[in-house]
């Protein structure tokens, strides 16, 4: 029997990147409005991806098998 393909959560596959070890990157919350109120250390650590929780890595990894 053939092995059914899983379709990638096209949703997952914008926000999150995966690493070449292996690790699943996003992108931090809190950098797209009200910016003047923000100090320009703050905006610049938003500005840099995160890396994910290792249990929640493995969820995503589901959601983006093929990445």
């Amino acid at each position: 029997m053939k092995k059914i393909k899983i379709k990638t959560s096209k949703g997952a596959k914008k926000r999150f990147k995966i690493t070449g070890t292996g690790k699943v990157m996003h992108y931090k919350a809190g950098k797209s409005h009200i910016l003047t109120s923000k100090a320009h250390k703050r905006k610049k650590r938003l500005a840099k991806q995160g890396v994910v929780n290792a249990v929640d890595s493995l969820n995503i990894k589901k959601l983006i098998p093929y990445l």
